[in-house]
């Protein structure tokens, strides 16, 4: 790993050192500089000549300040001849503004795709995009990778007698039932209808639960409105009480008080693609950085990362049903 640099923004320095210590190398410095009229400036402390470059930074609050200082650090990096440079965004925050579902609405998550191809990476490293359709919005390569297999571990060798996986909504129920498989859980879902940024409604629970034990996934928690709607859908369907786990942990506004003091939620557990909220010692986080380091010593070998994406180990779940090519008569 010798041609490998990493630098990292402010957005969540801990996370790019672990990742170092996994591939043995040490975090480069960056020199990040506000000018008196509010204008950032880059500069990275070390040589990145034909060397291949890479760039921890999640998109988290505040969020245009880290896009910007990310941005920046690309354009120092194609301006310093690097050979290939891979922005590696953990959370894309953009991922959520993925569709028009109103008039004359912005596209940010492509808007904010274009700006980084423009800047100068090659390549994009990300974890749990909000919605699948976003990963083709970048016109250079994209590793989408999971963390489920990560949070499974969690779980894995604890008691998940009457235990079952609930997605908040259909749209996230194809992970779910992923992540289920990993456990030999069975899977619900909600219903779900969002009124608006902060604010959802959830009519059914789609799924036997009555006398369960909920694991709950989702890929993003920031308020934790629809997290509420769904504990009092599961409460009213049986449920006896709920395990939060999320890869995305941004507890943003009144989060971490409404679920933290929730009566019906035992534990909630996210990864560190974001850091963690200082107020919250009984979190559980688990981390996602070995592998990250695992992606990032692939892609610079040269080796496929295609086994990162799913996130299934094989000796945990059986293998997916394929239909039988093989079998058909010649």
């Amino acid at each position: 790993m010798n041609d490998v640099v990493v630098f990292s923004g402010s957005a969540h320095p801990a996370l790019a050192d672990k990742i170092c210590g996994h591939l043995g190398v040490s975090r480069s410095p960056v020199d990040i500089k506000r000018f008196s009229n509010d204008c950032l400036q880059a500069q990275l402390l070390a040589n990145c000549r034909q060397r291949d470059v890479y760039i921890v930074q999640p998109l988290v609050p505040p969020t245009q300040e880290h896009l910007m200082e990310l941005l920046l650090m690309i354009d120092a990096a194609r301006g310093a001849s690097a050979a290939q440079i891979t922005a590696v965004m953990p959370h894309y925050a953009y991922a959520r503004s993925d569709k028009k579902d109103a008039s004359r609405i912005s596209l940010g998550g492509r808007l904010v795709a274009d700006m980084i191809s423009t800047a100068g990476a090659h390549r994009v490293l990300t974890m749990a995009l909000h919605a699948p359709q976003v990963h083709g919005f970048f016109s250079t390569p994209v590793d989408h990778l999971t963390a489920i297999g990560v949070l499974a571990d969690h779980y894995r060798g604890t008691d998940l007698t009457d235990c079952i996986v609930v997605s908040p909504d259909l749209g996230n129920a194809k992970v779910a039932t992923q992540f289920a498989r990993l456990l030999g859980l069975p899977v619900a879902a909600g219903a779900k209808q969002r009124i608006s940024d902060d604010r959802v409604v959830i009519d059914s629970i789609v799924g036997d639960v009555a006398g369960r034990r909920a694991i709950v996934l989702d890929d993003e928690i920031a308020t934790g409105g629809s997290m509420l709607e769904l504990m009092d859908r599961l409460k009213d369907a049986g449920t006896t009480e709920a395990s939060i786990v999320c890869t995305h942990g941004l507890f943003a506004g009144k989060a971490v008080e409404r679920l933290r003091d929730h009566p019906f939620v035992t534990e909630v557990v996210t990864t560190d693609t974001v850091p963690p909220p200082p107020a919250w010692p009984e979190l559980t986080v688990r981390s996602v950085s070995a592998l990250f380091a695992e992606a990032i010593s692939r892609i610079h070998h040269g080796r496929s990362v295609s086994s990162l994406f799913e996130g299934v180990d094989p000796t945990h779940a059986p293998p997916q049903a394929k239909l039988p090519f093989d079998d058909t008569p010649s």
